[in-house]
């Protein structure tokens, strides 16, 4: 592969309908691999890469994909244009079909690089950082943002940092319908506490009818994504789409007109065993961490907690992962060959 430009390089239509967000330490091409077996048509994302990994990293570590993740955007995190821009760049040179600007991650790590949610007191240096980018690239720009900052709940803070950024040519927002808290509250604890106020993001698309607007927070279920896609143009879903990716095989016949799905779990990890022998072959990736993105696979199943202990247990890393598999199926009384 060279190292600067990726094979992948076909652009597709892209469609906010419904989405996977940029999860840190999960959503890399592993488990966007995964998802994509699951559902055809949506939109996948990575973590979030920041422009100095980027332009003074490993770029292949950070931007290589598979060619059947399409459709696929590059979520960035940064606060220079012209950094932002650079990276933009490269994300269009290796075949990213969206860029996308991070202006929601509360941690305290992201605001010492003054970057994520705090970004959303500076609406203008948002849409400086949008204009960088749509110079650079053809593909289109968005950003990923909360509806406020710490406990003001006011509404005129969102509308008008979205109508300042689409001044820029931002023609998709990504709106997580909680505030962010910047102080007092863990990552983890940004994603439950502060409440949920879908009513927001529906009189943000009242008020800016042109404009694309995804809803993103706390989606578990067909029918509440159907609730809000009769008010807003897409759904991004977070860690359930991660805790049970099995939702998502629903997904392309549910929202996407296509037949009924005819996939199985049993197809799909065997698939995901012959991605496991391709990666090891082509960069030496062990089966394992591969597998942890799939431990939420059985979800919900009978078997499921020991399905999920034999892919997770350590202690069989020195068996190739199709003897896993094969004990990972196996009933217990022919468990045998398991380590004590």
């Amino acid at each position: 592969m060279n190292s600067q430009i990726s094979p992948q390089n076909q652009q597709v239509a892209l469609n906010w309908r419904l989405s996977v967000a940029p999860m840190m330490d999960w959503t890399d091409r592993h488990c966007r691999y995964l998802h994509r077996l699951l559902t055809r048509h949506t939109l996948l994302y990575t973590e979030m890469v920041t422009t100095g990994a980027l332009l003074h990293g490993d770029v292949p570590r950070h931007l290589r994909f598979n060619a059947e993740e399409h459709p696929l955007a590059l979520q960035l995190g940064g606060s220079e244009p012209a950094d932002l821009a650079r990276s933009a760049l490269l994300g269009a040179q290796w075949g990213y079909d969206e860029i996308n600007l991070n202006c929601g991650c509360p941690s305290e790590r992201v605001q010492r690089g003054a970057f994520g949610a705090c970004l959303m007191n500076e609406a203008p240096l948002v849409a400086d950082c949008v204009k960088a980018m749509r110079d650079a690239v053809q593909i289109p720009v968005t950003v990923k943002h909360r509806i406020g900052i710490d406990k003001s709940e006011s509404y005129e803070f969102v509308r008008d940092f979205i109508g300042t950024v689409a001044e820029a040519g931002c023609e998709v927002f990504i709106v997580h319908a909680r505030n962010a808290w910047l102080k007092g509250l863990s990552p983890k604890e940004n994603r439950e506490v502060p409440p949920l106020r879908y009513d927001v993001v529906a009189q943000l698309k009242r008020d800016f009818p042109q404009l694309t607007l995804a809803i993103n927070g706390g989606f578990k279920d067909n029918q509440s994504v159907a609730e809000q896609l009769e008010q807003v143009d897409g759904v991004m879903v977070g860690r359930e789409a991660y805790h049970n990716p099995w939702w998502l095989a629903s997904w392309d016949a549910q929202f996407y007109g296509d037949a009924p799905s005819e996939l199985t779990r049993e197809a799909v990890e065997e698939q995901m065993v012959d991605y496991m022998e391709r990666e090891a072959l082509a960069h030496g990736t062990h089966w394992y961490s591969i597998a942890r993105h799939m431990l939420g696979l059985r979800h919900g199943l009978p078997g499921a907690r020991r399905w999920r202990q034999v892919w997770s247990d350590h202690r069989l890393k020195v068996l190739p992962a199709r003897e896993v598999m094969a004990l990972a199926r196996a009933p217990r009384s022919e468990d045998a060959g398991t380590p004590n």
